[in-house]
């Protein structure tokens, strides 16, 4: 039976360049899609669309004096270019801003609202009262009620990490006029999530990675809130059917868009749509997101879906953020790199893809893109090792044998020594549907490297200088290019473009997985050896990083909008920043008082306080424990071998997805102590006072996991 697969990746917001962190998750998707669309028996489908709604859109369109509509259609085309210049092959990238999509969204909230889903309640919202506008979280700026920091946003304290209600916000000012904002009532449209949780509760433990599923439990444990679906006039977005002047929210529309590129291309090419979208498709559909986007993709997305009658889907594959040599990606730093300008610069664009692939594997991990460790890994692995043996073999086959392969290609000596290699197909085929790529790629690079050892043992160089030698010679050239060939099939999903390079030079038309199961035949002509791959030079990457940089040293009191700006680029390396981000939980009883620091504590000496060893920390994972009132379990990295455990009582300030991948500081000479929850090995540092709460520190840019603080 033919297996059939729709795979999407999430939608990249129309308000931006794709850079290198947002190419994780699309050369991800493709990999995995040029696998399986290599396999004879199945019909792999990958489709996409840009993200185009909503009141940053908005906002950018008129500040460049050009419509939304020209904002989206220019900025689709520039993300199509670097797609395409990444080898990332769409069947279809479309545009949420499309009659597809209106027509699906519009569709699914009458479903909704037919079934009694659908909640229209009178909300209290702060309204910028020059643009005559409701003023999304993000665009609402002040002081934080926590700790008073000046300039922050409306929904999150960029100095402290406090949450909050925008409404909460001293002195709070529109960030798109200045003008102080007002609160006035709108009517909004509620999507009534709590009464999918029983339905999302097995949902997400069958169809997620074991860690997503866990964080979604802990959403759907603390009781699922309704979702606002709405958005007053005006906004760039679709109008609600039965309700004039009221526009869906773009994350609702958003992942419809998977539904709607799909419908275009069924339309263009004469597929079945309803095959792959009826309630009991025996299809497959998977969504590649980033980590911070799981709460839309695996809780209000299925539950729309199930509700309305659509399929929902097999699985959703989160993937974590990237950093480069070892930090958040930074336009000060040079490595906030966009993918045009990493084009610009002639760098190979299957290096990258190789390098990724050799960090990624089925979790939600962060990987770091290290220049250093690309350089020598693409250099070693590709060039010296795989590359090198056509170089080698196809010198000697053309000046000694006219570029033909032995008569025992596929019989004999040549067919037993590679059936290990042969063999090989059925591992990395299994390790591909599980995208354990970094796996696969150290078996595949580990046969290169015995076919180099097989060629370094037998030593051709001597053998041809010897004509009794020359059946030998022949023998152990075919045998190179025959283990040449086996590597490229291997590699193929990952190196798309060097692949059909070698097919031209193997003389063989586009190669398929179930290739791997014979080799060249007898005599087959192979062609010159043209140079295949160059190396990764030092100036090349110091070119790129130059290239990037930029003097972004904040004016007075741009401080904390600086640091939001390279918070949401750091966020937005899994997918495109969220113009809104998910309903935050607020402490009980939380009403933005000030702190009261107290008294100083006694003097102590200076060698009290040398004997305390702090450390810089970043958090590798931070999750709710069970059965704690105020305690989050916290997986630390100070640079040792193993990560240490830590439970902090921050619980009431933090969403436990919030604080992964930032640094703080932490005792970490501090004397192991055994709790009722586990071992906790060493103390955060954080900050607390009257209001509820403790509030973690973190230290300035530059600082990494590991270092001392003196």
């Amino acid at each position: 039976m033919t297996r059939k697969i729709l795979v999407t990746s999430a939608l990249p917001y129309a308000n931006g360049s794709i850079h290198l962190g947002h190419l994780v998750e699309y050369i991800q998707s493709d990999i995995w899609v040029r696998f399986h669309k290599m396999q004879a028996d199945t019909q792999c489908y990958y489709v996409c669309a840009d993200d185009t709604h909503g009141t940053p859109i908005m906002l950018r369109a008129e500040k460049e004096g050009i419509s939304p509509e020209q904002l989206i259609a220019r900025v689709w085309g520039e993300h199509t270019r670097d797609f395409s210049g990444f080898n990332i092959e769409f069947d279809n990238y479309y545009s949420t801003n499309s009659p597809e999509n209106q027509h699906f969204a519009s569709e699914i909230y009458l479903r909704l609202k037919a079934r009694g889903l659908i909640d229209i309640r009178t909300i209290e919202q702060l309204y910028d009262p020059e643009k005559n506008m409701f003023l999304p979280d993000r665009f609402i700026k002040g002081e934080c009620p926590k700790c008073h920091a000046k300039d922050q946003y409306g929904d999150a304290c960029e100095a402290c990490g406090a949450t909050y209600a925008p409404t909460e916000l001293i002195n709070p000012y529109s960030a798109v006029s200045g003008a102080t904002p007002v609160i006035r009532t709108s009517e909004h449209h509620f999507f009534k999530l709590g009464e999918c949780a029983d339905f999302l509760r097995d949902w997400t433990k069958n169809h997620l990675q074991a860690e997503a599923a866990n964080k979604m439990n802990d959403w759907i444990s603390g009781g699922l809130q309704d979702w606002d679906i709405s958005r007053d006039a005006p906004y760039f977005g679709f109008e609600i059917p039965d309700a004039p002047g009221k526009y869906f929210y773009v994350w609702l529309d958003a992942p419809v868009g998977y539904i709607a590129s799909f419908k275009n291309l069924c339309q263009k090419n004469g597929l079945d749509f309803d095959e792959f979208w009826q309630p009991d498709s025996k299809t497959e559909l998977y969504h590649f997101i980033g980590k911070d986007i799981l709460y839309f993709h695996t809780l209000f997305w299925p539950g729309m879906l199930k509700n309305a009658d659509f399929r929902t889907p097999s699985k959703v594959f989160a993937h974590g953020f990237l950093t480069v040599n070892g930090q958040k990606m930074s336009k000060s730093r040079g490595t906030f790199i966009t993918a045009e300008s990493y084009l610009a610069q002639g760098m190979n664009p299957e290096w990258l893809r190789y390098y990724y692939a050799a960090k990624l594997n089925g979790s939600m991990t962060d990987i770091d893109l290290n220049l250093e460790d690309f350089i020598a890994r693409v250099n070693s692995d590709l060039v010296g090792k795989y590359v090198n043996i056509a170089s080698r073999a196809s010198g000697f086959l053309h000046k000694q044998f006219g570029g033909h392969l032995s008569a025992d290609s596929e019989t004999g000596t040549e067919g037993y020594a590679l059936k290990p290699l042969k063999d090989l197909s059925l591992t990395l085929a299994d390790l591909y549907e599980m995208r354990e790529y970094s796996g696969l790629l150290r078996s595949i690079m580990l046969a290169a490297d015995e076919t180099n050892q097989m060629w370094d043992r037998y030593q051709p160089w001597k053998l041809a200088k010897d004509p009794s030698q020359s059946v030998l010679l022949h023998s152990v050239c075919t045998r190179a290019i025959n283990a040449f060939r086996l590597l490229t099939i291997y590699l193929k999903p990952v190196l798309p473009a060097l692949a059909a390079e070698v097919e031209t030079f193997l003389g063989v038309p586009p190669l398929t997985w179930s290739d791997s199961q014979h080799l060249l035949p007898a005599g087959h002509r192979i062609n010159e050896y043209k140079h295949l791959l160059t190396r990764v030079e030092q100036k090349q990457v110091d070119a790129l990083v130059a290239a990037n940089s930029e003097n972004l040293a904040p004016a007075a009191g741009q401080h904390s909008q600086t640091r939001h700006a390279e918070k949401q680029q750091h966020a937005a390396i899994a997918t495109h920043p969220l113009p809104n981000p998910p309903p935050l939980a607020y402490p009980e009883g939380h009403k933005g008082e000030g702190t009261n620091v107290g008294a100083v504590a006694p003097l102590i000496s200076i060698e009290d306080f040398s004997k305390i060893d702090l450390r810089i920390a970043k958090i590798i994972n931070a999750e709710h424990v069970e059965g704690a009132e105020k305690l989050l379990r916290l997986t630390l990295d100070i640079g040792e071998e193993k990560t240490r455990n830590v439970f902090a009582g921050i619980k009431s300030a933090y969403a436990p997805e919030k604080l992964i991948g930032r640094h703080t500081v932490m005792v970490a000479n501090l004397a192991p102590r055994k709790m009722k929850f586990g071992l906790s090995e060493g103390m955060v540092l954080a900050a607390s006072g009257d209001a509820p709460g403790l509030f973690i520190l973190s230290p300035d840019e530059g600082a990494e996991a590991g270092m001392r603080v003196k």
